[in-house]
């Protein structure tokens, strides 16, 4: 797989933008009722749906949310190489992988999709210290968060928050809002995983 490049961005911004007007034309949405329910503004899903831009991380799992699908639902098709002789067994090197920004302001974080499939998401985040991690989080399934190195605290509302350093893993129902932030001097690199 090659770098990214703007014409790749397009690519997969227009086929985002199909994946979101198929499904809100299958939930029976019009974009206003969409948009009421997402708290995302109408004008920028229409420039969503027509491949102009692209939401944050945050942002789509709010507008998956309200559709009742799952975020991967939404995201555009997998880009990783396949296995030549069989084309089941798909790969990322690292460094590679489509990157969204995990919320919404300039000093995002960003994930890199490592797996996006219908049962399971597999997203990493190499935060540094300062960069922002959105807000808080709901989605369908079970989320897995493993710490790689630095620190990172994990709320999850109605039953605590917990300090994770490198080594730690903690799971719950991904339903459930949960909200993350970094440590301020060393910044958190983790894999999150979702089960659906």
């Amino acid at each position: 797989m090659s770098t990214p490049t703007p014409e790749k961005d397009a690519a997969l911004s227009e086929d985002l933008g199909a994946r979101l007007r198929e499904a809100r034309e299958a939930a029976g949405m019009s974009m206003r009722a969409l948009a009421r329910s997402s708290g995302v503004s109408q004008p920028f899903l229409s420039l969503v749906e027509r491949g102009q831009s692209a939401p944050s991380l945050s942002t789509l799992y709010r507008i998956a949310g309200a559709l009742g699908v799952a975020p991967t639902t939404l995201m555009p098709a997998e880009d990783a190489a396949r296995h030549p002789a069989t084309g089941t067994v798909s790969y990322l090197r690292h460094g590679e992988g489509r990157r969204l920004p995990v919320a919404d302001s300039a000093n995002s974080a960003t994930g890199v999709v490592l797996s996006a499939h219908p049962h399971l998401e597999v997203v990493e985040y190499d935060v540094s210290p300062g960069e922002d991690l959105g807000e808080w989080f709901s989605s369908p399934g079970i989320l897995t968060l493993t710490v790689l190195s630095g620190q990172l605290t994990v709320e999850v509302d109605g039953e605590g928050a917990w300090d994770l350093a490198a080594g730690d893993a903690l799971t719950h129902p991904s339903h459930i809002p949960h909200k993350w932030t970094a440590n301020p001097t060393t910044g958190a690199h983790m894999v999150l995983s979702i089960a659906r």
